[in-house]
């Protein structure tokens, strides 16, 4: 099923508010936990760090007086410190037509919503800046990085109310706009299922100024072909349909092979990339992903961390399906040519079957 649009024009105000706040009270408890010291652990927030001991000098604070080396040297010397730079976390969100997708408790997109309220009230807790950008194939909504508690809810209300005005996805827009949006390293957490093509040049330019954490966004129906006989799928992306016999033995071998190689492709560019990976599902949620990818990047001595939703190196990022080889012709006309690895929908039985 897909999700319906949700727009700012026709949403009640009173209705997003409480929406916001849903968000905002469901992952409190994460956010007041063991969370935030997960968070503070591995990413430096804004404070006080030591710089250098100088010879005291009139109007110095008294209480900034190193004893030990004044003892030693015999005259008062002070401790100098400078405020951390800030840490600016970013949010780039995929809201393509295969991102509003789902058949378990929530839709992709929904499951990515909730995970970046979570980041965003964490991040203004810890007085870290934090932005937004939601994207599907050109930028659909850009909110620069602040800090503040506010600014965190006005967030939330613009995750839940954006409307995208295209299905289709590029990376690539995306990228752009963060480049612009980002003259210093920062923190990119950047949600998507990642089912497009041409993701290496942006994602190796994206990650060569940032650090990039990739959350791939996962439900069970794309990794498992139903057994159902002949229908029809649809894009969500492009609208191209594709009639084939899911239970011929040869579809299901295919569509089985493109998945494992989908899989190992995507694993091998965030890996030679440097990029971190949490996989995410709609049937299992976020927080043990996002707590394991916190726990295993703090410790890690070197190379890219990927966790899953049950705490481990979780299954790869739902792959395309490529059963075009196999494809019954649709009624009255023949199967148009499409790209490999087609994202799937069912839609029914072609007309006649059972």
């Amino acid at each position: 099923m897909t999700a319906p649009p949700i727009s700012p024009a026709t949403a009640v105000p009173a209705d997003v508010l409480r929406q916001v706040r849903r968000i905002e009270v469901r992952t409190r408890r994460l956010v007041d936990s063991a969370f935030a010291g997960e968070y503070r652990s591995l990413f430096k927030g804004q404070g006080m760090e030591f710089s250098e001991v100088r010879e005291y000098q009139p109007g110095d604070e008294v209480r900034s007086i190193d004893w030990n080396v004044s003892a030693r040297m015999g005259r008062p010397f002070v401790k100098r410190y400078v405020e951390e730079r800030e840490l600016t976390i970013m949010l780039a969100i995929d809201l393509s037509g295969s991102a509003r997708f789902g058949t378990r408790a929530r839709f992709k997109h929904e499951l990515a919503i909730e995970l970046a309220g979570v980041l965003a009230l964490t991040a203004v807790r810890n007085n870290d800046r934090v932005g937004l950008l939601l994207f599907s194939d050109q930028v659909e909504h850009a909110l620069p990085p602040r800090k503040g508690r506010k600014h965190a809810l006005r967030l939330i209300r613009d995750l839940l109310t954006v409307t995208p005005r295209s299905k289709g996805t590029s990376v690539s827009a995306a990228v752009d706009r963060l480049m612009r949006l980002l003259p210093h390293r920062s923190v990119i957490f950047l949600c998507s299922d990642f089912l497009s093509d041409a993701l290496e040049r942006p994602l190796a330019r994206l990650a060569q100024r940032h650090d990039v954490i990739a959350v791939t966004l996962e439900d069970p129906a794309e990794r498992v072909l139903p057994d159902i006989g002949p229908a029809r799928l649809e894009d969500p992306e492009t609208g191209e349909q594709l009639e084939i016999d899911t239970s011929h033995p040869a579809v299901r071998a295919a569509f089985a092979k493109r998945l494992a190689d989908a899989d190992e492709a995507r694993r091998r560019l965030f890996g030679r990339l440097g990029l971190d990976e949490i996989v995410v599902h709609t049937e299992h949620g976020y927080t043990d992903a996002l707590l394991s990818f916190f726990r295993a990047r703090a410790r890690r001595a070197h190379g890219a961390v990927r966790t899953g939703p049950r705490g481990s190196m979780g299954d790869a990022a739902s792959a395309e399906v490529a059963v075009r080889d196999h494809a019954l012709p649709a009624s009255g006309k023949s199967s148009a040519p499409t790209r490999s690895g087609v994202r799937a929908t069912y839609v029914r039985p072609p007309n006649g079957a059972r």
